[in-house]
């Protein structure tokens, strides 16, 4: 409806895409369906059973899979909240001040049915005893702070895995951001996990990618992803 009251009539899904329509909507995936694990209920038993993992990781991957709204089906819903050390908790959270007390982070994740809620050593620190036993906590083990002008694009440790096994943790997440002159040292941190699963969030450090290498990246981060071990 347009300021005079009159009825317009919505955008379609290809005005909305503009330029990028038919690459988008017309896109064919190079790698054949029958190639592709699905997810399913099995999820763990199908895929990572015959890896190298723990039976630890194991009992904590099928943990963070049969929990939640999303329970047993092979797909996960996780709340990730890291911006108060990443962007300072004045500008993630004034908006929505309820939000700076962390019984309210992990209320939010367990109202909305999530798998797990991934947010840092603080946060779960301060509500582990409350909430560990009812939804797996995912620790987000380093940030990069934006105090710092210019700001880097540096992720420095914040925490330890013991930290995280001792809060009861079902896994551990860290960032690397690909490209940046600390990649190389990122990595190998990440690299040094111990038994809980790791999660790992790749960013491309500084500009933005176009449409096209957005695709080849994510499928470099994923591929990446396995090389490394990442449950």
């Amino acid at each position: 409806m347009t300021g005079t009251g009159i009825l317009t009539a919505p955008k379609s899904i290809t005005d909305w895409l503009g330029d990028e329509a038919d690459n988008l909507l017309n896109y064919e995936a190079k790698v054949s369906q029958d190639q592709l694990n699905l997810p399913s209920g099995d999820v763990v038993d199908r895929i990572f059973t015959n890896s190298d993992r723990t039976p630890q990781v194991l009992r904590s991957l099928q943990q963070i899979y049969s929990t939640g709204r999303l329970a047993n089906t092979g797909y996960l819903s996780i709340l990730p909240v890291d911006q108060g050390v990443e962007h300072s908790g004045g500008a993630s959270f004034a908006p929505n001040p309820m939000h700076f007390d962390p019984d309210n982070i992990v209320r939010l994740a367990l109202e909305g049915g999530c798998n797990a809620v991934a947010t840092t050593l603080g946060v779960l620190g301060m509500v582990s005893r409350k909430y560990a036993h009812r939804i797996p906590f995912i620790v987000k083990l380093n940030h990069n702070e934006t105090l710092t002008y210019p700001n880097g694009y540096d992720q420095l440790m914040f925490a330890q895995v013991e930290q995280a096994w001792k809060l009861g943790a079902t896994a551990v997440g860290a960032t690397i951001y690909f490209g940046s002159p600390e990649s190389g040292r990122q990595i190998q941190q990440k690299s040094r996990g111990t038994p809980p699963p790791r999660n790992r969030w790749g960013r491309k450090a500084g500009e933005s990618i176009p449409l096209l290498l957005r695709r080849r990246c994510a499928n470099d981060a994923v591929e990446t992803h396995n090389l490394l071990g990442y449950a």
